[in-house]
This record gives C-alpha cells, structure tokens and sequence, in this order.
C-alpha cells in the first residue's frame, strides 16, 4: 500500500529535531511528530519534554570516549546551525571542572583529561593555589584543583536550540505535525501512527520521545529505563551579584560521589525577564512509571527537601548568593541500564528507537539526533559511531529495579 511517509519521528524534542534535521539531508517524505511546549506548565494534563528551559552545559570534558565524542561532534555543529537557522543558542563561556587532585588512573579527571587528548580538547589545569584568584566567584575545598576548557565550552539554550532544529528540518521539506503520538501499529508492510486523533502511515518510525518513551504504546516491548525525578534551584541575580557571578563559566563542582557532584549555570535571563543563576545535582531516588505520576511531577515546583539541599550546598559553594531569592523547578532524567544512549531497532525492523539521555545528553543531542537519522536511513550504526554500546536493551516482562543500583551517571547538564 502507498504510505503517507517514508519515515516517521515520534518526539519533537532534543534528539528528535536534531534527527528530522539530519534525516531531511539523507531522504525525503519525513514527517516529526510532536506536541508544542504547554502555555501553562501548571495545567497542563499530557507530555512534558526537558528540554523547556533556557541554560544546559555544554563542554568536551568526559570520563568516557562515547560520550566526549558525542559532545565534540555535535559542539562542532553549533555554529552552523546558528548561522543556518538564524536564531542563536551558544554561549561559549567554558566550562569549569573542580575537585581533588586525582590519584588514581581511573579516576574520572584523569580518564576526562585522556579522552580530551584524543579529541584534540584544550584543558587548562588549575592548582590549587591559582584557582580562588582565577575563579573567585567559587569557595571549595583547599586541595581542590580546577579543569578548565575555554573553547568548544559553555552553555546552550534548549529551547532555542530545538527551533532552530526544526526550523531547518522544516526548510528541508520534514512536515511537523504538532499533536501528542498515543501509539504505534507495526501493520506488517508498515507502520501506522496516531497522533492528535489522526493515523498516519510510514515505511519506519523512530521514537524519540525521551521519558516519555514508555508511557503510550510507543513501542512494541518498553526499553528498559528509569525516569527520575530532579530538581533545580534558581537564584535570582540582581546587579551587585552581576558584578560576583556575570563572567563565570560553566561550572561542575566533584563530590566524593558521582550523585554527590553539583552543576551550577552562569546567570542567564528568562523569559520573565529576571535573571538567574541555576544550580542541580543528582541525588533524588523519585522515579516514575505511569504518565500520571510523571505529568504530576512536571506540574509541581520539584522537591522541596532537594531545593532545601541544593541551596545550602549553593551557599558554601558561592557566599555571594546569600540573601537571594531562591526557587525550584522539576526535570527528569532518562537512565538506560548500559549508561549509554540506547539507539537502535526493536523487534520489529520497521520500529527503532533513540532514548536515553543519563542526564548529560542535551549537549550531545545533536550528534545524537544524527546516529537516529542514520539508524532510519542505512538499518544499522557502524563502530565508528559506537553502535554496538548504542544497543537498545528491554524491560524483562518483570522488571527488576535493584539492577538499577549505581548505574547513574555523574550529573552535567
């Protein structure tokens, strides 16, 4: 039968433009299907994406090859994005790592400061006796030295960065259907898609729909991930923390632990037009396994004990904040069971899906969006761009949640 699409992109987030915009280059009769960001977060009953925010890090630095390249590639797009689209969404600032000096090879600094050599990354070592003078806006431990990447380095815009992927996904003839897919059909010769109370058909479908991936019938088998629950803080920054703070980098503070490891974004304005220093960890244990449950936490101001947590932590980190209005937002975090990505076909070769985020993936989203587009082109990702570590793994019929325990990456962006 003729199919309404060749291929169908279930998720018009992060991964899913980035794979509309890529795949527009590669074929034609591309269809992404996604809905709008709510007008009012507060009332909104349906999906949700993470990416509704102003201010993610962005940085080559990683403990693990995959996902520096991931980062590198897709840094190394931005500009022509930007310049393409029209609508800018890079800020580079650098970025600032900051722990104890490393003793051990495995350690995550020395494995990051491996990878960057490979990647042909510039970091700056900082001994501790330099780092208060060069970054005074930050109080750390005595013994704490400092990694610093000043280019290729910073912050991106989310939101942005998602219109200016579907504007040039758009200009490359993909149709954007602005509706909510409720489920996915393998019909045998193709697939059949409703969204918004409409079926379409496509000869492939790739679902990226994040979190969401699990919670409509969206694919055959679910993968099998955890969504946790996260929450950040706001500082609201007037003039006199303007003068502390408005030079700062990007900056990630190491604790003894992965989960114990805080992120903190230079001032940004939002479009309340207040300005804001955002900080988050990645500490809760709250995870989600219906829409209801999701959407609920999506419609609060996160956790207030993490807030509570996060600001006291702010506080001994940057004293200047102190006597700043403090506020909390919730976000999500899409942990797979390898630490990787999951990108790859289901049981079905007409199914395949990109997910998986580790809550260090907006930076890489444009390189991930690339391997999707390649995946639905050409079946298959070749070594060259992981694809074996990139395997899809599925929820057991039961699942087990203690297989869960440690797999959670160290929080960045």
């Amino acid at each position: 039968m003729a199919v309404d699409f060749r291929f169908i992109i279930i998720g018009s987030g992060m991964m899913g433009a980035a794979a509309a915009r890529h795949l527009s280059s590669m074929a034609d009769g591309i269809a992404l299907i996604g809905p709008r960001e709510p007008d009012q977060r507060m009332t909104h009953h349906g999906v949700f994406a993470s990416h509704y925010d102003e201010a993610r890090i962005t940085r080559t630095f990683d403990g693990n090859l995959a996902w520096g390249t991931f980062a590198a590639r897709a840094l190394d797009r931005y500009g022509e994005i930007e310049a393409r689209s029209g609508i800018s969404f890079y800020s580079e600032v650098g970025c600032l790592f900051a722990g104890p000096t490393p003793t051990d090879e495995q350690d995550y600094i020395n494995r990051a400061l491996a990878v960057s050599r490979s990647l042909g990354s510039n970091i700056e070592t900082i001994a501790p006796s330099e780092l208060p003078q060069r970054f005074p806006y930050l109080a750390v431990a005595p013994d704490f030295s400092g990694y610093f990447e000043r280019k290729r380095a910073g912050h991106i815009n989310p939101r942005a960065l998602v219109r200016a992927q579907i504007k040039l996904a758009e200009q490359g003839g993909v149709s954007l259907i602005e509706a909510t897919a409720t489920s996915v059909h393998d019909a045998g010769s193709h697939v059949e898609v409703t969204a918004g109370g409409r079926s379409y058909s496509a000869e492939r479908v790739l679902v990226a729909a994040g979190g969401f991936s699990n919670f409509h019938a969206l694919l055959p088998r679910p993968v099998d991930t955890r969504v946790m629950a996260r929450t950040v803080a706001f500082y609201e920054i007037g003039e006199r923390e303007m003068a502390v703070f408005g030079d700062m980098p990007s900056t990630i503070v190491l604790g003894d632990r992965e989960e114990d490891h805080i992120y903190i974004l230079p001032p940004v304005r939002y479009p309340d037009g207040k300005t804001y220093l955002k900080l988050g960890g990645d500490t809760e244990a709250l995870s989600f396994e219906r829409l209801e449950d999701a959407g609920a936490w999506f419609r609060s101001d996160g956790n207030a004990a993490e807030r509570d947590h996060l600001s006291r932590v702010a506080l001994q980190l940057m004293p200047e904040l102190a006597g700043c209005r403090v506020t909390s937002a919730p976000c999500v975090a899409n942990f797979t069971l390898t630490g990787y990505p999951y990108a790859g076909f289901t049981q079905s070769p007409r199914f395949a899906v990109l997910t998986g985020g580790n809550f260090v993936a907006a930076k890489s989203s444009d390189e991930l969006g690339r391997l999707g587009a390649v995946l639905l082109a050409e079946g298959r990702l070749g070594d060259q761009d992981f694809g074996g570590e990139l395997t899809p793994v599925f929820a057991a019929i039961q699942d087990d949640t203690a297989s869960f325990a440690g797999l959670k990456r160290h929080a960045a962006s």
